[in-house]
């Protein structure tokens, strides 16, 4: 099975984009390099008057509460650290947790917020290279930041307040479970990419779903959007066809844009968890002509990284 990666708009009416689409020449598409984290300090933009003008207080990780000269004048893209957190530095390529408010720079009022509670946003994926990591630069973790933005062709200029809170892992860090006798078996290299056996045995013709690790976080809704590695490898000849992890890196899509048996398989599992889930061709791929896995009874282990819930969810 193949998904392709999207981009996924914020549980709520922030215009999130900006963060990650004011890329520089290099392109949003830009892989983070060897040089990555040196490149991350390099790339952040400067502070200036607008951005050190915004005064900021309350707890990381709650809305804060701001004040500004309202209208705030923004020319340039800024950013001011208000408070420096005691965390590891953010490295590019690593995928942030944030918690995130825009300011109306008229009123000076909340425009909205997201990120406070489980499932409101997916972590992002930080690069010199795109927005995010031009206005966080290589911070370290529990700093709280200050972007003023200005107007646009699309966009109003405002304010955002950032709270840079954890990293998330690559691969699931949930409890070990016992795996069920007769299911295929998993084994996991030092970074966590699975190795599939599948048993000399008939497919099944059900789908069958094992909890390899049971996480800790958020449950997955019926729609969310989820980050995930994944392997799939077919049944008949256990030949892996398709990986995130070959791609080096965890990718994002809804529940509602896979095969019904991978869907089932994320739905009401909890992040952190690592599933394996055995799909027959009625819940995968069916008798599709042409396709690749026509037929095919298919087999994915999959670990639930993070999820976002529906905006009316």
């Amino acid at each position: 099975m193949r998904v392709r990666p999207l981009v996924l708009s914020a549980a709520t009416a922030l215009s999130l984009f900006a963060l990650a689409g004011c890329a520089s020449s290099g392109g949003d598409d830009a892989s983070p390099t060897a040089t990555g984290a040196t490149d991350l300090c390099a790339a952040v933009v400067d502070s200036g008057s607008a951005s050190d003008a915004v005064e900021v207080s309350g707890e990381i990780g709650t809305v804060p509460t701001v004040a500004f000269d309202a209208p705030l004048e923004i020319t340039d893209l800024e950013r001011t650290v208000v408070e420096e957190g005691t965390g590891p530095d953010l490295a590019a390529g690593e995928f942030l947790n944030y918690a995130v408010s825009a300011y109306d720079v008229e009123t000076g009022q909340l425009i909205d917020s997201a990120g406070y509670e489980p499932g409101q946003l997916l972590p992002q994926q930080i690069s010199p290279e795109t927005g995010l990591g031009q206005i966080l630069g290589c911070s370290p973790l529990g700093s709280r930041v200050v972007a003023t933005f200005p107007a646009s062709d699309a966009n109003a200029a405002a304010v955002y307040v950032i709270d840079m809170l954890t990293v998330t892992p690559t691969a699931a860090w949930g409890e070990e479970q016992e795996p069920a006798a007769g299911a295929p078996t998993v084994e996991l290299d030092e970074d966590g990419a699975p190795t599939i056996t599948i048993p000399d045995a008939e497919a099944p013709t059900a789908v069958e779903i094992e909890t390899l690790k049971k996480g800790d976080g958020d449950e997955v809704l019926p729609g969310d959007s989820v980050l995930v590695q994944y392997t799939g490898a077919k049944w008949s000849d256990g030949s892996v066809f398709d990986s995130s992890w070959d791609r080096g890196a965890p990718t994002s899509f809804a529940t509602t844009q896979v095969v019904d048996g991978f869907r089932q398989a994320l739905e009401g599992q909890t992040v952190g968890s690592q599933v394996v889930v055995v799909v027959p061709p009625e819940f995968g791929y069916g008798a599709s002509e042409g396709n690749e896995l026509q037929n095919e009874t298919l087999v994915f282990v999959v670990d639930i990284l993070a999820t976002q819930h529906p905006i009316n969810g």
